[in-house]
């Protein structure tokens, strides 16, 4: 224990035994609790240090829970690597002599003496200064506590001036400084933290039906690029590809995942290997490594990124089978374990058995991996990563992170809690949440305050309203309004989303008794014909929303979250800050949501705004700018709103000063 007592620093993942995570130009929140014996008074302040082992930078800790000793600042990191950040505790002799100065003076209390005191302490912060206006300012207020030709007050009150105390907050004077441990923190590039992914089955665009032979010819990677530049220009920063690897044809699964396949099904691509090759090659039907790279060159052109799913499981067809059957679980008959969840059977996957060969598997996925890097892959969506041991992807991680920083980890893991946060702590870059499935008012309050507080050290949530597995009950019935509701809370309730192809044209129709699409791509070819959702306006929505978090950095950080109440229960309000002095624009952004969650009634009710947690004072009224619809409002601590969820369904507000 030091001196000044710093417990309870965070970020810190266990102890420190993983490091938390921030991404550069994110403004980390840094707190500890910071206390000593006796009254006297405490500071603190929060330092980075960089991966070369030198302070970057630091900022005074502000107490912002009085009475129990809870201190808190923000530091952006400018660089990805391995950081690390601290907190010093300190003694605050101004802020000891001031509090007591404040008392005796004005009581007529050790008067002289207590302003001699004060000027030796001005003096001696002027000394620690630099040459600017702070020292000139500690200076002059020193000798003002001498000037006995003034009153007492008068002297006191220049000590007590909001320039000496501006001054003495960047240039405190600290006494038995105190240090926490340095615990680790890895800094990733901007778009592990934020950014807008689209997920597309490539073999259905360009994908023809022969109508008078009732046959299909697939898309290709060549006519999926084609479908780039739409991508591109709805906003989306990553382009995400189911499976691209040839497929196995024993007990292939035919269409809304029958037992038997007809002809020209074209199966399941997570039923990856056949003779033509396994994780390392391309379906032939889709085209070949010269037809990637084009695909890859063209997104690259269109400022766009190509994350690959990466699906650790095998056909039977699969080269692995026959030349490593170690690798799969071998039943007491002697033939290899199929996938089951009981009573669920997955004829068309064998899992791999991580236990029979573990430094094998680990070197032929690791390669495979490199394959894929090296073709231009930035990102991988990981599928069902925690239904393998989570050693295998700590180590696995940490190797690619090494000698690729840039490379993307999603985890595809809808499972319990504890396996969620601990695929999160040992390294992947991002994962799904539970967002899918929270729909009340209620529910979504605590579930983004959860995301965006302590959480966000370690998971960094992305949001889906959908995927090609998962369409839920409330879109089922919500029609078009209920996707943009839902849209609207995936782009500005984290800063990254993303969305499945299609979800621009409201595809709702589910399969009987599951929370699936009817007609599943999973197992089919499906085209689809845009122009069909330009009334519905899906897609202009989702292109504006992409608009609005690229103009607002404050959308695109995570640990900034403040929900405010609301009068009904169909109207959820949250905003996000980013103080100047955290934002690249060196502009305050502050912006406010309103939602209503109900895609079937109109709702209105009153917005209570907690202006403190906007970064304005009690009963301020500011310039309310939508900037979903580019009206303009005058909005103080409580707003009345109305959103009729057929022509609005939410406010998304850019406040500023009136």
């Amino acid at each position: 224990m030091g001196r000044i007592p710093v417990v309870d620093v965070s970020p810190v993942v266990e102890a420190g035994r993983w490091p938390a995570k921030a991404a550069v130009g994110e403004a980390v929140p840094v707190r500890a609790t910071v206390f000593r014996e006796g009254h006297d008074a405490v500071g603190a302040t929060a330092v980075l240090v960089g991966p070369d082992g030198v302070d970057r930078s630091s900022a005074r800790m502000v107490d912002v829970a009085p009475g129990l000793d809870r201190f808190e600042a923000r530091l952006v990191p400018d660089a990805p690597g391995a950081w690390g950040l601290r907190v010093e505790g300190w003694s605050d002799p101004y802020g000891t002599w001031s509090h007591d100065a404040t008392i005796k003076v004005p009581a007529g209390i050790d008067v002289e003496l207590m302003l001699t005191e004060g000027a030796l302490l001005l003096e001696r912060a002027a000394g620690g200064a630099p040459q600017t206006d702070a020292a000139r300012v500690l200076t002059e207020a020193g000798h003002g506590l001498r000037d006995i030709s003034r009153p007492p007050e008068v002297r006191l009150s220049l000590a007590l001036s909001a320039p000496v105390r501006s001054a003495l907050d960047a240039h405190p004077v600290r006494d038995m400084v105190s240090s926490s441990p340095t615990y680790p923190l890895v800094v990733d590039r901007p778009l592990a933290l934020a950014g807008a992914w689209y997920e597309m089955f490539p073999r259905s665009v360009g994908a023809r039906l022969d109508a008078s032979t009732g046959t299909w010819t697939s898309g290709t990677l060549s006519t999926a690029a084609l479908g780039l530049p739409r991508i591109a220009e709805l906003g989306f920063d990553v382009v995400y590809l189911t499976p691209i690897h040839p497929i196995g044809t024993t007990y292939r699964k035919g269409r809304n995942n029958s037992l038997t396949a007809v002809a020209g099904d074209p199966g399941s691509p997570y039923a990856i290997g056949s003779p033509d090759g396994g994780h390392d090659a391309i379906e032939p039907s889709l085209g070949t490594f010269d037809d990637f790279d084009d695909f890859v060159a063209e997104a690259r052109r269109l400022n766009l990124e190509i994350a690959l799913d990466l699906a650790l499981q095998c056909s039977p067809d699969h080269p692995w089978v026959t030349s490593h059957p170690e690798w799969f679980t071998t039943r007491a008959d002697g033939t290899i374990a199929y996938a089951e969840n009981p009573p669920k059977k997955y004829q068309d996957i064998y899992p791999l058995n991580f236990d029979n060969d573990p430094e094998g598997i680990y070197t032929e996925i690791r390669r495979v991996l490199q394959v894929w890097i090296d073709h231009g892959v930035t990102a991988f969506r990981v599928d069902n990563p925690h239904t393998k041991p989570l050693p295998f992807w700590e180590r696995l991680l940490a190797d690619v992170r090494a000698a690729h920083p840039d490379v993307i980890f999603l985890s595809e893991a809808f499972t319990r809690p504890a396996m969620m946060m601990a695929l999160a702590r040992i390294g992947f870059h991002q994962s799904y949440t539970y967002f899918t499935w929270r729909t009340t008012k209620v529910e979504l309050e605590e579930y983004l305050s959860e995301l965006s507080g302590e959480q966000g050290s370690w998971l960094r949530p992305s949001l889906w309203p959908t995927t090609h597995d998962i369409l839920p009950p409330h879109l089922q019935t919500g029609g078009v309004a209920g996707f943009a509701v839902r849209a609207v809370l995936a782009a500005l309730g984290a800063p990254t989303w993303g969305v499945y192809s299609g979800y621009e044209l409201a595809e709702n129709v589910p399969r009987h008794g599951v929370e699936e699409q009817i007609d599943n791509e999973k197992y089919e070819f499906r085209p689809r014909d845009w122009s069909v959702g330009d009334s519905l306006g899906i897609a202009a929505l989702l292109q504006r929303l992409n608009e609005i978090r690229r103009a607002h950095p404050a959308l695109r950080q995570l640990r900034n979250l403040t929900v405010h109440p609301t009068t009904d229960d169909a109207l959820l309000c949250f905003s996000r800050r980013l103080d100047a002095e955290d934002s690249p624009t060196g502009v305050a952004d502050v912006v406010v949501v309103v939602v209503n969650l109900d895609p079937h009634s109109g709702h209105a009710g009153v917005v209570h705004l907690d202006l403190a947690a906007l970064g304005l004072e009690p009963d301020a009224t500011v310039i309310a700018h939508d900037v979903l619809s580019d009206e303009t409002y005058t909005w103080g601590p409580d707003v009345f709103v109305s959103l009729d969820p057929v022509v609005r369904c939410a406010h998304v507000v850019q406040i500023g000063p009136r």
